[in-house]
């Protein structure tokens, strides 16, 4: 089995915990990173490096399971409302400060709870300090308290998400934009620029979470070079990848017609992610048995168009990159078949 493109192995690793302290969270955290991009440069292994985001919790997480607000149905927040998240721009700051090989990317950044010339400038200036390094993955989450604790309405987060991507690709060309203001509108500019995509468009590549629907297919096409599954296409990724596909290309004949440009030349060029989980083995001798177990699926999923297989590992004795090592070198086999 050979692909069209470069298969990518990603790993989410945690930057939460249900208990402990936060500097035990970020020291492992940070352990794992070093590790990882060890192997990077010995062996190859992971490629990026995955963190999710949550600022702050409500005391109900029930939404996390009622797809209607943005949850996955029958899914369960990881740690209750007193568990500790490291932010993951400023965690990732420091990780690309300490390793030279692996990418990182957010998956996801709640990117509309930051105020969106802010957060431009933010990841603008971790992608010039990390040598392009950064994979800016998002959503626009589940809870309710989290946009109102910010100060902004819920119900409009799909729109509060388009409207910082699109400042963000404005300012990160350098070029002077006009932005809305309160007196009305702003010429400004903001530099340095993020390093150049290789399609040539300025700024930090853009992964956009979602279900295959008419705002995130949309959303993909203004501003993705990426798609991160979320809804019923987790039970059906092979389906799921054709409908949003399809509905992808449209919009991105739309784009074509109104003259607007677009990072991705057509939907065949569209990256998506693949969730594999790795469950814990029993004991290190039985790492390679349960890896093998867990990337049965994997030639199905390649051979449909994911080209991201972002890896969730459970809580094991086994070190990260000693997984990680062993995965690669499974993907590798199934891959060149």
């Amino acid at each position: 089995m050979s692909a069209s493109r470069r298969v990518e192995l990603s790993v989410g690793l945690r930057n939460f915990s249900s208990g402990g302290t936060g500097r035990d969270l970020a020291e492992r955290f940070i352990g794992e990173v070093v590790a990882l991009d060890m192997l990077a440069r010995e062996s190859g292994g992971v490629d990026r490096v995955v963190v999710s985001d949550h600022v702050l919790f409500g005391e109900d997480l029930g939404a996390y399971g009622d797809p209607t607000s943005g949850g996955l149905a029958g899914g369960r927040q990881p740690t209750g409302p007193d568990g500790l998240w490291l932010e993951p721009l400023t965690l990732v700051a420091h990780a690309a400060a300490i390793t030279d090989r692996i990418r990182f990317g957010t998956g996801i950044v709640l990117a509309a709870l930051r105020r969106p010339v802010v957060i431009a400038k933010a990841l603008a200036t971790l992608d010039v300090l990390s040598d392009g390094r950064i994979d800016l993955g998002v959503g626009v989450g589940w809870q309710r308290a989290e946009y109102e604790a910010a100060g902004l309405d819920f119900a409009k987060r799909g729109s509060l998400l388009d409207d910082t991507l699109r400042t963000c690709v404005q300012l990160w060309t350098g070029e002077p934009v006009s932005l809305p203001g309160p007196s009305g509108p702003l010429v400004v500019q903001s530099r340095p620029s993020p390093l150049v995509m290789s399609d040539g468009m300025q700024g930090v590549p853009i992964w956009v979470s979602g279900s295959v629907s008419g705002p995130v297919v949309r959303r993909t096409a203004r501003f993705g070079v990426g798609w991160i599954p979320w809804g019923a296409a987790l039970t059906d990724p092979v389906g799921g990848l054709v409908q949003f596909r399809t509905a992808l290309a449209r919009e991105l004949d739309v784009a074509a017609e109104l003259g607007t440009p677009t990072p991705l030349a057509d939907a065949a060029s569209l990256g998506a992610v693949a969730a594999v989980r790795i469950p814990a083995p029993e004991r290190v001798g039985d790492l390679r048995s349960v890896v093998q177990s867990a990337l049965v699926g994997v030639p199905r999923l390649v051979e449909a168009g994911y080209n991201d297989l972002r890896l969730s590992l459970s809580p094991s004795d086994v070190p990260v990159d000693a997984t990680i090592a062993e995965v690669a070198s499974q993907l590798r086999d199934l891959i060149d078949r």
